[in-house]
């Protein structure tokens, strides 16, 4: 079985959603949310996360319009997701996250937690739930590769 850390992360203009997985890639764990800076402090602040967690692969959360085409933001997402891969060496993986910030949302207000803490961690939570998603399609692609 191959043992490695996936870091996911849900990038934002003002905040970054951080996740990571377990060793073994089944669970995903919310680490954290980071209020940007500009883009330098941003990378060298991700890449020592990186680094610090011991990761081997990176999944960035991309905005896809309903209808599946990227727009501007989604292209800025990933210039930048480049060059934070090539600072932690890893190719990143670019997630599909349509409407994980809204199951976020639904997720923290079926927890019946205020306005105040639901602003603190939804980028968090909207993190892991990319993550997971990765993670469970890898999962399915092995156990269809048997």
């Amino acid at each position: 079985m191959n043992v490695e850390r996936l870091m996911a992360l849900d990038i934002g203009e003002k905040r970054i959603g951080i996740a990571v997985s377990d060793l073994l890639g089944v669970t995903a764990q919310g680490v954290g949310v980071y209020n940007r800076v500009n883009n330098q402090k941003d990378l060298a602040y991700l890449t020592e996360l990186f680094r610090q967690y011991e990761c081997t692969g990176l999944v960035i959360g991309l905005p896809h319009h309903l209808s599946g085409e990227l727009g501007t933001v989604a292209l800025r997402i990933m210039k930048f997701g480049k060059r934070l891969g090539a600072s932690c060496g890893v190719e990143p993986v670019f997630w599909d996250e349509r409407l994980t910030t809204v199951q976020a949302e639904r997720a923290l207000l079926e927890g019946n937690l205020s306005r105040k803490r639901r602003r603190q961690i939804i980028d968090q939570l909207a993190a892991q739930l990319i993550l997971d998603s990765y993670l469970n399609y890898r999962r399915t692609r092995q156990n269809q590769d048997w």
